[in-house]
């Protein structure tokens, strides 16, 4: 692994998440990366599946660095996906085209729950790889976030099989027995800490959880099934590299009605899905915490003009800004792969170009 990176040329992504004062308000998009790029179905075609894409860290770089090529994005975000970390537990990941993620030995039974451990990270050492060398081919132009399921979500793929509409088999498991459910869940802290540290020692300068299915979960089931294992895993994180502060987001979509509680769960930033207005975010949480978001990814189909439009709304709720306040834009969730790029291109034109005022 090379000893020192280029310089960074624009922190200003790492300045907002840690609440420092930036000139304007940065911007990445969740799946930047994606099917709505056709220079992505280019690459993935070549890659010839999904797998191979992610597990190869030439093709994970190329696509890594496309939207950046394309867009004036503040930060990229590793190629990957959430579930290399239970196929490294032994799960069997494959993918069913038009089905989504499928694993051939799903946790179903006490003996297959019992037996799972923490994975040696070697397995994974195709992701750190890959993190190492898109670090080394970004030449200091942005940051790079690294990025991880949360300990709950990844249990969901992991009892369901699959994804779900209704979460019936976890959730049957959560309240018939909490303590497999606990097992799985530590398990998977464990093995998540440890994999973002060993993407932060690979390269990456920010890292994120993703707590997809979260918003599932009861209030009082989400506390105990979800937060809690988000605050044991931020317990065991790294906050800085070499001297050099690694800030954190955590995004539980769904997760409006918990807002002040996920803020203190230890992370810089959190995320907000499109449901939570911006402005009433702030004041619940102060300055506490960074705020991401939170656009809702269908404005994108609108015209330009709506779309401007609904910028500077996102960027008017979250109002101007204080020397201890921080904002990144960002989608409520990810990019529809439908998305024109073009309209992407409009996007973040506007939130650079709307958002400088409020930060005078």
């Amino acid at each position: 692994m090379p000893t020192q990176f280029a310089p960074l040329q624009n922190d200003t992504f790492l300045r907002a998440l840690l609440r420092q004062p930036t000139e304007y308000t940065p911007l990445w998009l969740m799946r930047q990366a994606g099917r709505y790029l056709p220079e992505y179905r280019a690459t993935r075609a070549r890659a010839g599946s999904f797998l191979g894409l992610a597990k190869n860290p030439d093709y994970a770089t190329e696509v890594t660095l496309q939207p950046l090529d394309r867009y004036q994005l503040d930060a990229a975000i590793l190629f990957s996906d959430i579930l290399t970390v239970p196929d490294a537990m032994g799960l069997g990941l494959y993918f069913i085209e038009g089905e989504g993620p499928k694993f051939e030995r799903p946790l179903r039974d006490e003996k297959a729950v019992q037996a799972l451990k923490v994975p040696e990270l070697g397995s994974l050492q195709y992701v750190f790889d890959a993190v190492t060398q898109i670090r080394t081919e970004l030449k200091g132009r942005v940051p790079l976030i690294g990025f991880t399921g949360s300990p709950w979500t990844l249990a969901c793929y992991m009892v369901e099989g699959g994804g779900s509409d209704d979460f019936r088999t976890v959730k049957a498991m959560l309240y018939n027995r909490p303590d497999l459910m606990h097992h799985i869940l530590q398990t998977n802290a464990l093995t998540v800490a440890a994999y973002l540290n060993a993407q932060i020692d690979a390269g990456a300068q920010a890292v994120m959880m993703f707590d997809t299915w979260g918003g599932a979960l009861a209030d009082g089931a989400y506390q105990q099934f979800s937060l809690h294992y988000m605050r044991e895993v931020m317990k065991h994180v790294k906050t800085e590299k070499d001297g050099v502060r690694i800030p954190s987001i955590v995004f539980t979509k769904g997760g409006g009605l918990w807002l002040k509680e996920i803020a203190a769960v230890g992370a810089d930033a959190v995320g907000l899905d499109w449901t939570v207005n911006l402005g009433a975010a702030r004041a619940k949480v102060g300055e506490r915490v960074a705020l991401q978001g939170n656009l809702d990814p269908s404005i994108l189909f609108a015209q330009p003009d709506q779309i401007r439009a609904e910028v500077a709304k996102v960027l008017e709720s979250f109002g101007k800004h204080s020397a201890s306040s921080g904002h990144v834009f960002n989608l409520g969730h990810g990019i529809s792969q439908f998305t024109p790029p073009e309209a992407v291109t409009v996007l973040v034109d506007a939130v650079h170009e709307l958002s400088r005022p409020l930060h005078k």
